[in-house]
């Protein structure tokens, strides 16, 4: 496949990066925030917007009294998850749990101090690195299943990947969209000059579908039944793929972990996480209604057509995998001209890498 190169083209209802600056690409993207970040320190160290702490203390396994911590919950997942598999009771008090989930927002969040714990996919920390933010992976469950298909506008002829070129495809790259759409796109022997990037956060994938601005825009499973719902008898469809976004991780700032006491809730905080998702999982029925149907607004149907594709929680108590996928995905993003490329052991905090692990049964360590 030829090299992959940061090209994209202008349409008349969406944003564009033809012949504009990375750093133009990014803030529109990321937002004002963001590139405030970016405009000192774009190829900087991710020192260089904060000083870091001493990770070297070991944890404690007691919480201080008065310790708080604010985590994001998005959707109310993690509160749900809590109360409905008896998991609360935390050794420290939420401060709040924070209705945030997209990447670019959590890296805003973390910025404004808003935010101190995320749940995000493998490619925010490459972004924040790349702003210059520092902060660190805490904890990870890997996905081995696809979490994400293609969407098409309403009455597109495209069947599979192949049928991209020369399409405006919705590109987050601060997010887990758009890594699935760099893999799938290598996987098809397709390079950036192939396609029309353009650049979008996922909250703005369904609205740029419903208006024709894109032809495709990656959905997580979760979506898709609701888009079909209005839009498949106009033509829309979905493209499915084996290609998988293989983290959900817990990750933090580095202020945050430096914290000996917040860094003790964080750890307190990681096998109630993981306990969490795998009663989800163990209990799709109950999920589906009072997370899918109550709070969702689903239909029963739709909501098991999601836990169908559910991935089964795995917690690896080895990081090494992760590692090895974090890098690939690292490059990947550098070939493009999106990041500058690093080494990516530095995003993980390995004092908490084995505590999601040992905090469940056997089957859902791997």
């Amino acid at each position: 496949m030829p090299p992959l190169s940061a090209r994209s083209t202008r349409s008349s209802s969406s944003p564009s990066t033809s012949g504009v600056d990375r750093r133009v690409f990014l803030s529109s993207l990321l937002g004002a925030a963001a590139v405030a970040g970016l405009s000192g320190c774009a190829g900087a160290s991710a020192a260089g917007s904060q000083a870091k702490g001493d990770l070297s203390a070991p944890l404690s396994d007691k919480v201080p009294k008065g310790t708080e911590l604010s985590i994001a919950s998005y959707q109310g997942v993690q509160e749900l998850q809590f109360k409905l598999a008896g998991l609360s009771g935390l050794p420290f008090a939420v401060s709040d749990w924070v209705n945030i989930g997209a990447g670019p927002d959590v890296i805003n969040a973390f910025r404004a101090k808003s935010l101190e714990v995320g749940n995000n996919a493998g490619i925010p920390p490459i972004q924040a690195h790349f702003q210059g933010f520092d902060a660190k992976i805490v904890a990870i469950n890997i996905t081995r299943k696809p979490n994400y298909l293609f969407a098409t506008k309403p009455g597109s002829d495209i069947k599979d990947v192949q049928g991209f070129k020369g399409k405006k495809l919705a590109f987050s790259q601060g997010q887990a969209q758009g890594v699935v759409l760099l893999r799938a796109l290598k996987q098809a022997g397709l390079s950036y000059d192939d396609v029309n990037l353009v650049p979008l956060t996922s909250n703005q994938f369904l609205t740029a579908l419903q208006a024709g601005q894109v032809d495709i825009a990656p959905l997580a499973n979760s979506q898709a039944p609701a888009y079909l719902k209005q839009y498949g008898s106009k033509g829309a469809h979905t493209i499915e793929t084996d290609v998988v976004d293989l983290l959900n991780l817990l990750w933090a700032p580095t202020s945050v972990l430096a914290d000996r006491a917040k860094a003790a809730a964080v750890a307190a905080y990681i096998p109630r996480w993981a306990k969490g998702q795998v009663w989800a999982y163990e209990h799709p029925d109950e999920w589906n209604e009072e997370f899918y149907v109550k709070t969702q607004n689903l239909t029963l149907a739709q909501a098991r057509s999601i836990t169908a594709l559910a991935n089964k929680p795995l917690f690896p108590p080895s990081w090494d995998e992760a590692v090895k996928w974090e890098q690939e995905t690292a490059d990947l993003l550098a070939e493009g001209g999106f990041v500058k490329k690093f080494e990516v052991g530095s995003l993980f905090d390995r004092r908490f890498e084995a505590i999601a692990a040992r905090a469940v049964p056997a089957e859902y360590r791997r």
